[in-house]
């Protein structure tokens, strides 16, 4: 008796439910009555527009996926070694000059180029135009030129810094130290202050300006050597650091011997 009043207490229970649910069911068909064709054209609105929101997506991320590799063979080419004699057997292209490599680099990254959009297709431009310093400089220096204007900040900053490297090499010193100011005073890390200083004191070398030069050396080792991590311990110097004071050391030992001298090496516990 006792188990059949819990399984009726049950099914009472579950028709209140029903009920309930059926009344408002019932509510609200009374409520969109007459309206169903818009309302399924809406939801029919609804399942396209997440269906080609889903595809678009797919093939977004498949193209990024495509761009990529392109631009990594493309890369892949264009830091290749150079050999003198071509390399039997080898997986890959060789090249036995820098003016071969840098044509068929040049060919890979026109591809990027032309099939992919931004950034890839800037971040190609900013390619060809490197290795057009190799094949056409003049060319190259134009188009670095323009890049240096993008609006994508790593592209301007890279694209500066080569075009400075390209005016010291062609002894264009005074233009490539603006350069390499200009660039260290952006504090773009993908070209720090410290390797914008670096190269603008060995232009200043160049130049015959010892004491500038040792100023800007000075300033970058000292400051490395000072600075320090989250937890009060000395940072780790970067290379420009350490070749800023190797510089100065063979410049002005007086003032390397000023520099704030080096912390101590971790000790190994016992």
């Amino acid at each position: 008796m006792a188990r059949y009043k819990k399984k009726r207490a049950r099914e009472l229970q579950h028709d209140r439910f029903r009920d309930s649910a059926m009344g408002l069911f019932d509510r609200l068909g009374d409520v969109l009555e007459g309206k169903g064709k818009t309302i399924l054209y809406g939801l029919v609105a609804v399942i396209l527009a997440a269906a080609i929101l889903g595809l678009y997506l797919k093939w977004s991320h498949r193209k990024t996926d495509e761009a990529r590799r392109a631009l990594g063979r493309a890369i892949a080419i264009a830091t290749t070694p150079v050999t003198t004699t071509p390399v039997p057997n080898a997986n890959g292209p060789s090249f036995t000059s820098e003016q071969e490599r840098a044509r068929k680099a040049i060919e890979e990254f026109e591809k990027v180029a032309a099939k992919y959009g931004d950034p890839y297709h800037t971040e190609a431009q900013y390619f060809i135009a490197t290795n057009q310093l190799y094949v056409e400089r003049e060319k190259g220096i134009g188009a670095l030129t323009e890049l240096s204007k993008s609006g994508q900040a790593d592209v301007a900053t890279l694209s500066k810094f080569a075009l400075a490297q390209a005016k010291e090499g062609d002894s264009k010193y005074d233009e490539a130290a603006k350069l390499f100011s200009e660039i260290a005073a952006l504090n773009n890390p993908v070209v720090t202050p410290e390797n914008a200083n670096f190269r603008l004191a060995m232009v200043y070398v160049k130049q015959g300006k010892k004491k500038e030069a040792a100023d800007v050396l000075f300033q970058i080792a000292d400051s490395a050597r000072k600075a320090k991590d989250a937890d009060g311990t000395a940072a780790t110097q970067s290379s420009a650091a350490r070749e800023a004071a190797q510089e100065l050391q063979k410049l002005d030992p007086d003032r390397y011997a000023k520099l704030t001298p080096e912390a101590p090496a971790a000790g190994l516990p016992f």
